[in-house]
């Protein structure tokens, strides 16, 4: 009977953390450059169970015993894995936005992000272009952290007066300045960091990689809110049927504990 109780335990947890993360999608909705977040639930390992005869002990093995089959412990949220899909673009007219479009991946799992520097001086990667100019008029985000060249240097612009040509290279004046665009073969070992920053290796862009870079445009976040939404409802759902099974091996508990071996 425990064993039942900790798995409609186990379900509750992990519908809970789903929960989390799809609130947390719902939230960045409208956030640039966002990558909808999605729970990886496993199952615990098996058990096998076995029937012990009579006479059977422990110590004499389990060679008497016959085997019933294997049942589930529970289940677990694994990780939450982003969805590296493209959003939707979107026309802002504003000259520091900028977006990136994907073009030819080689690799399934690749994937490409605009290089920026965080307030440690540590080199992250973000797909958000909501860009802008500084007081000192470098080219930042909109937290602050610096965008990187090609070089790995922060970009001076001197003003809001520059235009970004679709392979992503600056035209500031008679300067021409490349945008550091990286490329990772797999975005799945990159961390989720705060501000929509991202942390892991990515390199420069390899042959057989094509994409674009769209001035006076926004990548919307990919999340899509009526999905979203029905994610909730069944996770909700399920969190409550989990509940149910847990309040009723509680009251069996309760009537073990209280009822059976009773003397009438």
């Amino acid at each position: 009977m425990l064993r039942g109780f900790y798995t409609a335990a186990s379900g509750m947890i992990s519908m809970q953390r789903q929960q989390e993360a799809l609130a947390n999608n719902i939230a960045n909705a409208n956030t640039p450059g966002y990558k909808a977040d999605q729970a990886t639930i496993r199952a615990f390992p098996e058990m096998l169970l076995y029937q012990m005869g009579p006479g059977s002990t422990p110590a004499k093995g389990l060679s008497t015993a016959n085997e019933i089959g294997s049942i589930n412990t529970g289940v677990y949220v694994q990780e939450y894995v982003p969805n590296y899909i493209q959003g939707a673009l979107k026309e802002t007219g504003v000259l520091t936005d900028v977006a990136l479009i994907d073009g030819v991946f080689p690799d399934e799992t690749g994937s490409l992000f605009f290089s920026v520097q965080n307030e440690n001086g540590e080199v992250r990667y973000t797909r958000n272009g909501n860009f802008t100019v500084d007081g000192e008029g470098y080219l930042t985000t909109t937290q602050g952290y610096y965008v990187l060249d090609a070089g790995g240097d922060p970009i001076q612009t001197g003003g809001m007066e520059f235009i970004v040509l679709d392979d992503g290279t600056l035209q500031v004046g008679q300067q021409a300045i490349q945008l550091g665009i990286a490329y990772t073969a797999d975005a799945n070992q990159l961390e989720k960091e705060g501000d929509g920053l991202f942390n892991g290796e990515a390199g420069q862009v390899p042959a057989g990689v094509t994409f674009s870079v769209k001035q006076g445009f926004l990548e919307q976040s990919n999340v899509d809110a009526v999905q979203t939404m029905t994610q909730m409802m069944d996770a909700y759902r399920s969190f409550e049927l989990n509940q149910r099974v847990l309040k009723a091996y509680d009251e069996s508990l309760g009537k073990a504990v209280s009822e059976i071996g009773r003397i009438g």
